[in-house]
Order: structure tokens, then C-alpha cells, then sequence
């Protein structure tokens, strides 16, 4: 109900409107239809308002210019053909006041006209040309001297490498932006991957949630805000969608793993078209999982918008917090399991394909307890939000407890569990999950170093998965999940295993890979997820920016300059890979797409942090004193006691 209302708010002018609703809306074979202009005879396209006498040949022209590969209208080169079309719906409420011609002329700047040089790969970087560079070098202090000879080499070295990088960079955010997607003349989104030469993109042409989460960040860090609030604002209008599979409805606050905009033709007329959402909840993906983490990466990527626009009217609109309540009553709701961990299926996150998470992965743990941070610091104080506010306290305190107690492993504690004795019933029990020792992996015992530590992957009764996850790990520390110390040890723990984790290209998605008969048992013999491959044990660059963040929250920036540095040897000549093969990373993927656009993003993220560290704080969550009083109750409190310190917790 909160929801229609919002909607109605919206339609009837109560609330500010996005771009295109002040409208009305409909739904065209499942998909999201927006129309304006609606009068008794018949509809008219939600951007064809045009004057009669020239309808048909701006009809037709409209109709051009939303050609595009596979139906999805993004682009540079498509940029001239928006400004010709007849395209009159308003744009979301811009934070400078510019147009949408003036926003769209901002992110999209063409450097074809500047002078090119073409790497190996084939790809253009702008702005670099040769005889500039020869004559800054000879401009440089110490550069040459008066016999014309080179006074330094070390210099002329130095300002390569870096014009180098700078033409990565450049190569970086033209492969971003050619890779926008617009709905109704604004942006919306990136697609996946935008590989011109490939003939199969199978759902790679579509807006993921979560791949847009890094390419989001590098606008926000750009300050180009609009192509955020839009993404932020119409998948919120996707999230209430009719979603079933089978006769069966999942919940109502669930949001789409990916989503993509067509232009179909207009009931009734047969020059207009309109633009359509077309969401895939899971009915479509590979396997038939719904995402977990979408909805969460969803809250953290409003609270980052918030943070570094400073507009946060966005967060505070009626259906917006109306959307958050939606999310955190899908999580919060009560079920069977005794953990405050959140339970999924196999290949509900990044890793969506069998990989053995199924569980409680430390991956979805993380996000969750960010996104209830997020939410918390996101949620307008009212008495109807009491009972929610005070159940996502709750949740916070025991989330951060299981994982601090349960899931960290270091010398110590392993040398612990190697030492368990089992079948224990009692209050007091050491082996709380009844895991044997026999369960430690022989690999484990090398790997573990003296100094540093890491979170596994899933706890379950009588199960451990040791593997370490990086994702997980990265986000535990940017969200405090992690403890201070803890955080630290799993940066030793990278630096310490550097050859094993980062290797030629970073970052490992997990280490290490399933082979053999546990290869064959836990993935039913993907043929993609071999081992050191993909999502089993591949390295995958767009983690860079996961890892800076995490770096320069604990000061430790060094690390991510060393592992960036070691991605711009390779990552533009490889032509951006999805992902990369063998254990040291030195193939790329034998699937993996190029022109993979948040591997260009994370290395965006990655670039624009370190070059600005105070920026890192807008993504962070910092530990809540009140958390860390409550964490200390809990550690000195009584097995017995602790049955009843869900009455005493956090109002």
C-alpha cells in the first residue's frame, strides 16, 4: 500500500518527478512502458509530443535514432542523433540546473577531433600526440641540455610511463561512456560489456545492478551525478514489478539482477515508439536465481550518491524510503535459521554459478550488514519506522558478532580447531558448530602465515568452507564488519600472499580453485568454472576498486598503487578482459568478454582514490560506538544470559 501511495504522490504532483513520470504508467508484455500525453482515443510515445504537420518525418526520425546493436540504444556516436530527435519529456531534476543537452555534451566529450596515437590492441586513446610529448619533454626542467642530449633518462622514462597511464585512463573512460545506455533521452545506466567485434552478447548488453555499481562510483567520483540519481530512481520503479516464475511470486521488495531498455513500436500507431524497462528478476538468468545482493548494493550506492552529491532529497522522497523499508523487511523477516547470517542459494551474488556458497557466503554477510548501516543512516526518524529501526539494530549487533567470532581464522584459531573435540551439548561449548578437525584442508596449513589472518567463506553446522572469498573479505573491512585488527591481518595476509592472490593480474575471487572430484561434486563439472578459471579461482580486475577502498581506509594505500600498477602493464593491451585464467593469472579468460565495462570502471575507482584519498570516506562505513558497547555485552555476557540480550539491545 505504501508503495501505490508513493506512486499516486508521484502522479498526482504531490512529490518531485522523474524525467519521464510525470506520466502515467503501463505495463507491454511484462515490461515497464511509460506514456504521457494519454487522451480518450489514444496513447501517444512518451517522447514524441510533436506538432502534426511534421509527425511522420520526426516520428521516423526518432525511430533512427534509437537504433543500436541488439536494441539498446548507447553510445558516443549516438549522441548527434539524440539532439535531432523530437524527444520533449523532461529530465530528472538537474543538482547544476544545466539541460540535458548541456549534461549529455559534459559526459560524453568526442576527442576525435585531437590527435591519436593507436596502441597495439587497436584501440584509440585520445588526446596523446607524439610531437606534444617530444616538445614537453624538451621543455621539462633538467630535460636536455645545450648539446641537445638527454640530461636525465630516468626522467624521460618517468613521463612516458605516466603519458602511458594517462592514456589508459583516457582509453578507461571512453570504453565507460561509449557503454551508456539512455532511456527517454537520459542516462540510465552501462551496459556489461560493449564489445563491437563479438557476434554473441548473450545478456552482456543488458544494466546489471551490481556491475553498475563501480561505473556508478567513477561518475559519482567525476561529479557527474545525473546518470546515478536516474539509475537510482527508475530501478526503484522496477523493484514492485509483477515478478513470477512458475505460478510463484517472490517477495515484493526484491530487486531485478539486470535490466534493459527496448524500443518497441506504440499501440495503434506505426511511425512513434517508446521506450520500455525490460527487468529480469532471475526468470531469465542462468540457473534461475534470484539476487540477493542487488537490492543491498542498491542502499549502498544511494547512501554513496547522497554522500558525494550532497543532494539528498533523493534518499528523503516518500517512495524511495518506501523502497529501502522493502528491502530491509525482505531481509529482516523471520524464518527458521538460528544464525543472524542471511541463508541463500548457490550463485546469488557475484559468484553466480554453483561454486558451494550456498549457506550463509561471507560475501552476501558483508553486504548485508553495510546495507543495514546505510539504511539505518538513510531512514527518516517516524514512529511507523520504530519497530523496523529497532529490529535492524538488533540484526546489526548479532551479524557482527557472528562474523567477528565465528568466521575469523589465524594461526591461532586454526591450531583451535585442530585441537576440537567433538559432539559437545552443552551451554558452554568450544565447538559451538560441531566442526571436525579433519575438515582443515592440507593447503590451508601452508597458505596460513604467522602474522595475519582472514574471514572464511561459510559456517554451517559441521562446515567450514575455508576458502578464502576477496570480495568478502574487502567489504568487511570497508564496512567495519571486521573488527580494526582483523582488518589490518587481512591486509598482511594479501601482502604476505601476494603471489597466490594477486599474482600477474589482481585479484583472485577466491583461493583456492576447486580440482579433481571436488571440482566435479561442488560445480557438477562446470565447464566454465574449471579450476583457475572464471569464478574458480580467477583473477578479476574490476576488484581493484574494492581493494583501494579498503587500503586507504586503513591508511595502507600502498597496496592498491602496487596491484593498480601491476593491471596497467596488461589490462589495455588485453583489451579489458572480464576475467582472467591459471593460477598466476597470466592468461585471459578462455570466456571471458573484452571491453568488459566494470573492469574499466574498477580501474577508474581505483585511479580517481588514489588519487584523492579523502574520497574513499563517502564509501566507508566507520563502527558505531553503540555497536561496540553492545559487541563488549555480548562477549561478557553468560551462555544463559545470552539467550535473553535481545530484550536488553539497541532502541
Amino acid at each position: 500500500m505504501a508503495t501505490l501511495e508513493a506512486v499516486r504522490q508521484v502522479l498526482s504532483g504531490a512529490l518531485p518527478r522523474l524525467g519521464c513520470f510525470d506520466l502515467s504508467f503501463s505495463k507491454v508484455n511484462g515490461l515497464i512502458s511509460v506514456q504521457s500525453g494519454v487522451n480518450n482515443t489514444r496513447k501517444s510515445s512518451v517522447c514524441a509530443q510533436v506538432h502534426k504537420h511534421s509527425r511522420i518525418s520526426q516520428d521516423r526520425r526518432r525511430k533512427c535514432a534509437f537504433q543500436a546493436r541488439n536494441g539498446v540504444f548507447h553510445g558516443k556516436n549516438d549522441v548527434s542523433r539524440l539532439n535531432s530527435m523530437s524527444c520533449k519529456c523532461q529530465k530528472a531534476e538537474s543538482l547544476t540546473g544545466a539541460t540535458a543537452e548541456d549534461q549529455h555534451r559534459d559526459l560524453l566529450v568526442d576527442n576525435s577531433d585531437k590527435a591519436t596515437s593507436i596502441p597495439p590492441n587497436g584501440i584509440t586513446s585520445p588526446g596523446i600526440n607524439e610531437f606534444e610529448v617530444d616538445q614537453q619533454l624538451k621543455h621539462e626542467k633538467g630535460g636536455f641540455g645545450s648539446n641537445g642530449k638527454p640530461a636525465t633518462a630516468g626522467k624521460h622514462k618517468d613521463f612516458t610511463q605516466k603519458v602511458r597511464t594517462n592514456s589508459i585512463e583516457d582509453e578507461a573512460w571512453k570504453l565507460l561512456k561509449n557503454s551508456m545506455v539512455y532511456y527517454c533521452n537520459n542516462p540510465i545506466g552501462t551496459i556489461a560489456a560493449n564489445n563491437p567485434s563479438s557476434t554473441s552478447t548473450l545478456n552482456y548488453d543488458q544494466v546489471f545492478i551490481r556491475d553498475f555499481i563501480p561505473s556508478g562510483i567513477a561518475f559519482l567520483l567525476k561529479g557527474e551525478y545525473d546518470i546515478v540519481r536516474n539509475f537510482i530512481l527508475h530501478t526503484l520503479q522496477l523493484q514492485s514489478w509483477e515478478k513470477t516464475m512458475d505460478c510463484y511470486s517472490p517477495g515484493q521488495g526484491l530487486m531485478p539482477a539486470s535490466f534493459k531498455v527496448r524500443t518497441v513500436p506504440l499501440d495503434g500507431d506505426d511511425f512513434a515508439t517508446e521506450d520500455v524497462l525490460d527487468p529480469d528478476f532471475g526468470e531469465a538468468a542462468i540457473g534461475r536465481v534470484a539476487p540477493v545482493d542487488s537490492g543491498l548494493w542498491w542502499i549502498i550506492l544511494l547512501r554513496a550518491y547522497g554522500k558525494c552529491s550532497g543532494d539528498l532529497s533523493v534518499q528523503e522522497r516518500v517512495d524511495v524510503q518506501t523502497g529501502i523499508k522493502m528491502i530491509l523487511k525482505l531481509c529482516l523477516a523471520d524464518g527458521f535459521d538460528m544464525f543472524p547470517t542471511l541463508l541463500v542459494t548457490d550463485g546469488s551474488c557475484m559468484i553466480d554459478r554453483r561454486m558451494g556458497i550456498h549457506g550463509h557466503p561471507l560475501e552476501i554477510q558483508a553486504l548485508f550488514y553495510s546495507a543495514l548501516l546505510c539504511a539505518r543512516e538513510m531512514l527518516a526518524p517516524e514512529d511507523a519506522s520504530a519497530d523496523l529501526t529497532r529490529a535492524l539494530n538488533n540484526r546489526l549487533v548479532a551479524l557482527s558478532f557472528h562474523i567477528r567470532e565465528y568466521y575469523w581464522i589465524d594461526m591461532r584459531k586454526l591450531n583451535e580447531i585442530y585441537r576440537y573435540k567433538t559432539e559437545e551439548y552443552s551451554y558452554d561449548a568450544v565447538n559451538k558448530f560441531n566442526i571436525y578437525p579433519d575438515q582443515i584442508p592440507s593447503w590451508l596449513v601452508g597458505f596460513m602465515p604467522s602474522t595475519g589472518g582472514y574471514l572464511i567463506g561459510n559456517l554451517q553446522p559441521a562446515h567450514m568452507d575455508f576458502r578464502f572469498f576477496s570480495l568478502g573479505n574487502l567489504w568487511s573491512i570497508v564496512s567495519s564488519l571486521a573488527t580494526l585488527d582483523q582488518s589490518h591481518a587481512i591486509l598482511d595476509l594479501i601482502e604476505a600472499k601476494w603471489d597466490e592472490l594477486v599474482a600477474d593480474m589482481p585479484f583472485k575471487i577466491c583461493y583456492p580453485a576447486l580440482e579433481g572430484q571436488e571440482w566435479q561434486i561442488i560445480t557438477g563439472s562446470d565447464p566454465k568454472n574449471t579450476p583457475w578459471s572464471y569464478h574458480n579461482g580467477g583473477s578479476w580486475p574490476t576488484l581493484l576498486w574494492q581493494l583501494t577502498v579498503a587500503c586507504i581506509k586503513l591508511n595502507r594505500p600502498e597496496i592498491a598503487a602496487k596491484a593498480v600498477g601491476l593491471a596497467e602493464k596488461r589490462i589495455s593491451l588485453d583489451n579489458w578482459p572480464e576475467y582472467y585464467d591459471t593460477k598466476r593469472a597470466r592468461f585471459i579468460g578462455k570466456q571471458a568478454q573484452l571491453f568488459q565495462t566494470w573492469s574499466a570502471a574498477g580501474y577508474l575507482v581505483a585511479k580517481l582514490l588514489l588519487a584523492n584519498p579523502s574520497a574513499a570516506k563517502n564509501l566507508v562505513n566507520e563502527e558505531d560506538s553503540e555497536l561496540i558497547n553492545a559487541f563488549s555485552c555480548m562477549i561478557s555476557s553468560s551462555p544463559r544470559r545470552k539467550r535473553g540480550w535481545k530484550k536488553q539491545i539497541l532502541v
